[in-house]
């Protein structure tokens, strides 16, 4: 068996945990393979709304495993918030919710540091969610950092005082922020219980295991392709792999084990934070695009920048990924506009092309557009994607030929039961 992957194609945002979660049912396994809280998958069912940073989406499918892979990065906290939600929701999650012992941890001094170094930014801020995420990346890979594993060492509190001890040393440089770093201590070391209480796995011997006994695993992949630390609109990114290559090290799978790469992307498109967006829209449309989205960050709450799709961008991550199948979601946002465009080239340097380029943050970008008529009906109650308004069913097979990849899924709201299957079979 290989390992199917769903990942978003732009900004983060895409509605990847609505997906994961419909799909997750014709899975044994679904694994988180990078990121951490600064993650915000989104699931509504039951007239009820969830958001997850760090616990796979798929926890909601009954008698589903789920793994927290040793590319996520987590922090105590958040994950206990996590957990009382489930609890709430009275998911039985406490056989079924692995947690890799390789996965790193995301102290409270990292979360200060993360607040005073952006502070310290001023008018360069790149747009940090302030959760400690790269400065947890930065000691795993300066061989500093502490795992889920060591919190079950006899040496734990040895290796969590020298770190602490390094991160107050490197606070020095940087402004005084706000930050309560005793209470934040008391807090995680309350939560830390609940994660040692956790199944702890080997989650490279975990998934090869389940791989050769025939269980299909699906991995899930957080904020999105355009932030990918590699090829992202650098330096405004995340740091780790938001692509599917990053699956490889974020669950310890070969590249051969990879199967289908599902990429989710919107009917438009949307950015949170600082950085480059070619197609962003500083109008009233942009305005209507976030107020008919409700374009608000679900981990920070920020207003998201939208814009047009972009396909020289969607192009790109497409080819990044390998990308298989596409998904469009939150097409009914569109429902009201006369008119929609499509980004279909750029033009910089006094010429037009579909490359984005190297420089891309401080190069000055002009998008060229296709008009295409819009439909002007609620798509909400639409089931079938034969059912959609004639305009509709254009604007799909338009960014399916544009992008030559396949779209066999087309969310109409976000609602579980919202989702057009466009193919017979989805999956292959």
């Amino acid at each position: 068996m290989a390992v199917d992957v769903i990942l978003g194609l732009q900004w983060g945002d895409e509605g990847k945990g609505k997906i994961v979660d419909y799909l997750a049912s014709q899975y044994d396994l679904v694994a988180r393979f990078q990121g951490g809280p600064n993650a915000g998958h989104t699931l509504k069912f039951d007239g009820h709304k969830y958001v997850l940073h760090t616990v796979p989406s798929g926890i909601f499918r009954e008698g589903l495993i789920n793994l927290i892979g040793n590319g996520v990065v987590i922090d105590p906290i958040t994950l206990h918030k996590e957990i009382e939600l489930l609890r709430t929701a009275n998911v039985a999650f406490e056989d079924r919710l692995l947690v890799s012992r390789k996965a790193h941890l995301i102290l409270p001094t990292h979360r200060y540091l993360d607040a005073a170094s952006e502070a310290a930014k001023g008018k360069a801020k790149i747009g940090s969610t302030l959760k400690g995420i790269g400065p947890t990346y930065m000691d795993k890979t300066g061989r500093n950092g502490i795992r889920v594993g060591d919190c079950m060492r006899s040496d734990f509190m040895e290796k969590y005082n020298v770190l602490k001890k390094k991160h107050l040393g490197l606070l020095k440089q940087y402004p005084d922020v706000d930050f309560d770093l005793e209470a934040e201590e008391k807090k995680w070391f309350e939560c830390l219980d609940l994660l040692r209480s956790l199944t702890h796995v080997d989650g490279e011997y975990y998934v090869n295991k389940a791989l050769r006994e025939g269980k299909r695993v699906l991995a899930e992949g957080a904020q999105g392709s355009m932030l990918d630390i590699d090829f992202g609109t650098y330096p405004f990114v995340t740091s780790s792999n938001t692509i599917s290559a990053g699956v490889c090290n974020g669950l310890g799978v070969a590249p051969n084990k990879i199967g289908e790469v599902i990429g989710i992307t919107k009917a438009y498109c949307t950015r949170v934070g600082a950085g480059p967006f070619p197609t962003e829209l500083h109008d009233e449309t942009g305005e209507f695009l976030r107020k008919e989205g409700a374009e608000f960050g679900a981990t920070t709450g920020r207003p998201r920048r939208c814009g047009w799709i972009d396909i020289p961008q969607l192009n790109y991550t497409i080819m990044l990924n390998g990308v298989t199948q596409l998904v469009v979601t939150k097409i009914d946002v569109l429902d009201k506009f006369d008119e929609i465009s499509v980004g279909v080239a750029y033009q910089y340097d006094g010429k037009e092309t579909d490359v984005l380029p190297y420089d891309i943050d401080s190069t000055e970008i002009t998008p060229v557009y296709q008009p295409y008529a819009g439909w002007k009906c609620s798509l909400g109650d639409s089931n079938e994607f034969d059912a959609l308004p004639d305009n509709a069913q254009n604007y799909i097979k338009v960014l399916e030929e544009q992008l030559n990849t396949p779209v066999t899924m087309v969310s109409t709201g976000p609602e579980r039961k919202k989702l057009i299957l466009r193919k017979a079979e989805v999956m292959s």
